[in-house]
Order: C-alpha cells, then sequence, then structure tokens
C-alpha cells in the first residue's frame, strides 16, 4: 500500500474495463468506447487515433505499431507487426556511394512505409465489435476541433521542434511557434484522413489522394517511394517469443523489435538474487547495466527484418545467458565498446486495454524520433517516421539496409503470464531503454513485490553511450558508489520513457491500472 503522506498515484480499480494511455483524452475516449459496447481492440485503436492528435511528436498515422492480443476465453496470445517496409527502390550500396557510412536520420530515405493505419484496419476487421466509423469518431472530431496541449506535450514541442520542414512547419508550428501548454493544436485535414479510413478502410489511407499526396511528397523530398511500395504494404501475424524470470513468463514480440534483448537481460539477471538488497542499491543497479550492455549487444549484432534475423534461438538460450552472466564482474563496471547501446528516444506512445470479457491488447506506435523524419505531405499534414534510420549500412549486416525490408524496430509491448494465465499488459516507452526498462519494471514486480503503480514510479536508470545515466530519484551517494565500481555516472535532465500496466486480478474479478507520472496520461477504468 502506498503511503498516503507522500505525493503519488494510487492504482487504477474498475470491474468492467480499464485502459491505460499517456494522455488523458486517448484514456477517456477508451472508456467510452467500452463503456459504448465496444470491445478492447475497438477502444486501442480509439485511443491510439486520438494520440495522433494528442502528440503528434510522438505518433500519428505515418508511423508504425506493434501489437499483442489477447483474445477472449483464451490465454494464448498474437503478435501483430504493423512495421512497415523500406521502399523497393532503396540501396545500402548507392547510400555508401553517395558518401554515408549510417543512414541519414531527417532525410526521405530514411522513411519507412507507414505500417500503423494498416495494422489498425486489421485489428478492427478481424477482432473489432464496432464499426469503424464510431471507432474513428472522437479522433475526427478532435482533429477538427483540437485538443489543448498537455505539458509534458508542450516541453518536447519546444524542444524538438527545429527538426520540422518547411511544409511540416505550417501544420504543425501553429503561427510559426511551437505551441503552448494549454494552447488548442488542431489538424483538419488529419480529420479528412481519418473520414476516408473510417469509410474505405486501409485503401483510403494507401490507394487514392492521400497515397498520391503522400509519395509525391517522399519523392519531391528525394525518396525513391512509389504508389506501389504503399499499396502493397501489409501487416503480419505471429506468435509471441518469452523467457521465464522466476515463477513469471515474459511474452515480448519477435524481431524486427527489440523485444528479444529485454528476455536476454531477463535471463541473465535470473543468475543473480537482486531481492538481496534494497530496490535502489548501487549494486541491483550495477547488475542491470552490465547485463544491459551484454544484451545490447547482442541485440545490434543479430536482430533484424523477420527474414533476416540472425542466430534468435542462440540469443534466447539460457545457456548463452549463462555464459554472459559468468562475464560480469559483481562489483566493478567492465568497460565495453558498444557502439549503439542506446541513445535515447523518447517519440513512442505506449497503451494498454483489458475489457470485461478479458480481451487485451498491448499497443506500442511511433514515429520514432521526435517529429519524424520532419517531412509531411503538402494537402493532409502527414508527417512521415524515418524508421530507416534504424537500419545498417555495413555490409553483409543482418540489418542492413534494402529495398522491401523491416528495419530493426526499438518499439516492443509487452504482456506478462502466470500460471499460464495472462496476468499483466504493459509497455514501457523509450526508444532503446524499453527493453532495461521492461526488465526494470518486471523485476520490481517479482524481486521487490511493487505495487503495479510503484513498478512504475520507482526511479530508473540506464548506460547511454558510455555514462550510466539516473533519475533524480537516486541519491547522490548511489551515483558515487556506482563511481566507485567503475561507472561514469550522470544524471539526466529529462526522465526515462513512460510506462502504462493493466494488471488482471482473477482471484478478487477486476481489474488494476497503472500510468506513468512522467507523461501526461492516467489509467481509467468503468
Amino acid at each position: 500500500m502506498r503511503n498516503f503522506h507522500l505525493p503519488g498515484r494510487s492504482p487504477v480499480l474498475a470491474a468492467n474495463g480499464m485502459c491505460a494511455t499517456s494522455h488523458p483524452l486517448a484514456s477517456k475516449t477508451a472508456v467510452s468506447i467500452l463503456e459504448a459496447g465496444g470491445n478492447a481492440v475497438d477502444a486501442a485503436v480509439a485511443a491510439a487515433a486520438v494520440l495522433g492528435i494528442a502528440e503528434p511528436q510522438m505518433t500519428g498515422l505515418g508511423g508504425d505499431c506493434f501489437a499483442l492480443v489477447k483474445l477472449p476465453g483464451s490465454d494464448e496470445v498474437i503478435a501483430l507487426n504493423g512495421s512497415g517496409r523500406a521502399p523497393a527502390g532503396l540501396s545500402a550500396e548507392a547510400l555508401r556511394a553517395a558518401g554515408h557510412d549510417a543512414m541519414p536520420r531527417h532525410d526521405a530515405v530514411s522513411v519507412t512505409v507507414p505500417g500503423a493505419v494498416d495494422a489498425f484496419c486489421h485489428m478492427h476487421e478481424s477482432w473489432g465489435k464496432m464499426e469503424l466509423g464510431a471507432v474513428l469518431a472522437p479522433a475526427v472530431r478532435y482533429a477538427e476541433e483540437g485538443i489543448p496541449v498537455a505539458p509534458r506535450v508542450a516541453l518536447d514541442w519546444r524542444e524538438d521542434h527545429g527538426v520540422l520542414g518547411e511544409t511540416a512547419r505550417g501544420f504543425y508550428l501553429p503561427g510559426g511557434k511551437p505551441p503552448l501548454q494549454g494552447q488548442i493544436f488542431r489538424a483538419p485535414r488529419q480529420a479528412e484522413v481519418l473520414r476516408r479510413i473510417a469509410a474505405e478502410g486501409r485503401a483510403g489511407f494507401y490507394e487514392g489522394e492521400v497515397a498520391d499526396d503522400m509519395v509525391a511528397a517522399l519523392r519531391a523530398a528525394g525518396g525513391p517511394h512509389t504508389l506501389e511500395d504503399f499499396a502493397a504494404t501489409r501487416c503480419s501475424r505471429g506468435v509471441p517469443i518469452s523467457g521465464r524470470y522466476w515463477d513469471v513468463e515474459l511474452l515480448e514480440h519477435a524481431p524486427n523489435g527489440q523485444g528479444a534483448t529485454a528476455i536476454l537481460m531477463t535471463n541473465i539477471l535470473n543468475k543473480f538474487d537482486l531481492a538481496e538488497n534494497d530496490p535502489l542499491d548501487p549494486w541491483r543497479a550495477h547488475l542491470e547495466i552490465e547485463a544491459a550492455k551484454l544484451a545490447y549487444d547482442a541485440r545490434d549484432r543479430f536482430l533484424a527484418d523477420p527474414d533476416h534475423v540472425r542466430r534468435l534461438d542462440h540469443m534466447l538460450s539460457g545457456e548463452t545467458a549463462g555464459k554472459l552472466a559468468a562475464l560480469i564482474d559483481e562489483y566493478n563496471a567492465k568497460p565495453m565498446a558498444l557502439a549503439q547501446a542506446g541513445e535515447i528516444h523518447r517519440e513512442t506512445v505506449y497503451l494498454c486495454v483489458v475489457d470485461r470479457n478479458l480481451m487485451a491488447v498491448s499497443l506500442i506506435v511511433s514515429i520514432f524520433h521526435s517529429f519524424g523524419s520532419g517531412i509531411a505531405s503538402p494537402e493532409f499534414g502527414i508527417l512521415f517516421q524515418n524508421r530507416g534510420a534504424g537500419f545498417s549500412l555495413q555490409p553483409g549486416h543482418p540489418n542492413e539496409a534494402a529495398g522491401g525490408k523491416r528495419p530493426m524496430h526499438t518499439i516492443i509491448p509487452a504482456m506478462l503470464r502466470e500460471g499460464g494465465k495472462v496476468s499483466t499488459v504493459f509497455g514501457v516507452m523509450g526508444g532503446a531503454y524499453q527493453p532495461t526498462g521492461h526488465v526494470r519494471f518486471l523485476t520490481n514486480l517479482v524481486d521487490f513485490g511493487m505495487p503495479l503503480q510503484a513498478a512504475i514510479d520507482s526511479p530508473r536508470c540506464f548506460w547511454e553511450n558510455g555514462t550510466v545515466m539516473l533519475e533524480e530519484g537516486y541519491s547522490k551517494a548511489v551515483a558515487m558508489e556506482l563511481g566507485y565500481m567503475g561507472h561514469e555516472v550522470a544524471f539526466r535532465e529529462r526522465p526515462l520513457g513512460g510506462a502504462q500496466a493493466i494488471r488482471i486480478d482473477y482471484r478478487n474479478g477486476i481489474l488494476e491500472g497503472a500510468s506513468d507520472p512522467r507523461k501526461d496520461g492516467c489509467a481509467l477504468g468503468w
């Protein structure tokens, strides 16, 4: 039980349905859909569409998504890959010949075809109950009438708007400036796109005038995109990968997401007893950091498009984890040259929904870097992701850029199963931090017995570009101890990511929701 003398959030408890998102109006939308007879898929798609208006620096119609879906009456989980592919004309060789040794970040060549809209339509057609028009109606209304800019959104907008190109500035900088907290942001042209999707399904986005607008914008910016690339976009279904941490099974999305990184970390940490010490003890942080170094190194070597991923079984095996755990010195940092262990990207939204029939959706949507590529289409203002920046230009690498290929992705939804039953639906936003965030949340629950909300609230740390970055919830004494262990240590200006979670309480027949105070959102139930 939380200490009611101190600032904090209580968990949200309800019996009929629960959602948790990073924006209150998206959470309210999801609950309204559930109350109107929709199911968890309807509510998740509705909330995700609203988030594209509420947090345009994070997500939107020009992005990608991944989802884990538990159907009612079953504890089997479906993994849906809504990440788009590179245009057929993308060539790593041509980029290297042009002088690039890494994918350019804010460039049309780093724009992969948006996959989220196709995935939303597929989810709705497969499992939704309400008409698509009713599901998208709240987003249409908010796009036309506007949404007051929330505090954390205003901060990100102010800090990151410089990447927006000239066309995008006309849509996302009202009056030529980033909107202030409380200022109304409107996107009426996106309302028209949403109406077309409601009426025509995926064809309203990937064909016709909307597709013409998007392809023309990308080609004008130097991209190789074609109408055929957009028309061919399709999500894919699969099954999650999993690993065990003590008695709890962690379910993650298979590559091209980085969920295998979280499973490898848990397998490594299984070799230690984190519960021996306090949750904020430097020893716990040290072990997590050292495990992350090893797991992220494996990520950067092996993970890629599902058709190109290397040695996934090796990465997930207990034998591999045991050998890696043996490399960890429990009291001293080991210097490692891992070039990609972790620039943080904040530009992702995660949401989860569980309905009264215990259908559960764990959904994460993103345009990658803040405001994505910075490129927007001139007619409808679709802001494009820059997920192609996740490709490698190293010849022969499994994640080497190529036409028709999906890049390695940072966004990962998750679930927990206990005793064979799905018990918790959760996700942690924060780009490269996400696998570490999943492990921190899981170990908070399992090793330290934290309640759901406390497991999210608890201070975080992450090894970023050779430095251990601590949130301000850590003491200077912990920073000093980590320094004695050989770590470079600093405190972060902005917090690490954000999280949402829902727990299914089978004994009492209720749902428990929690939402991260690092964001503007909340959990709501009915």
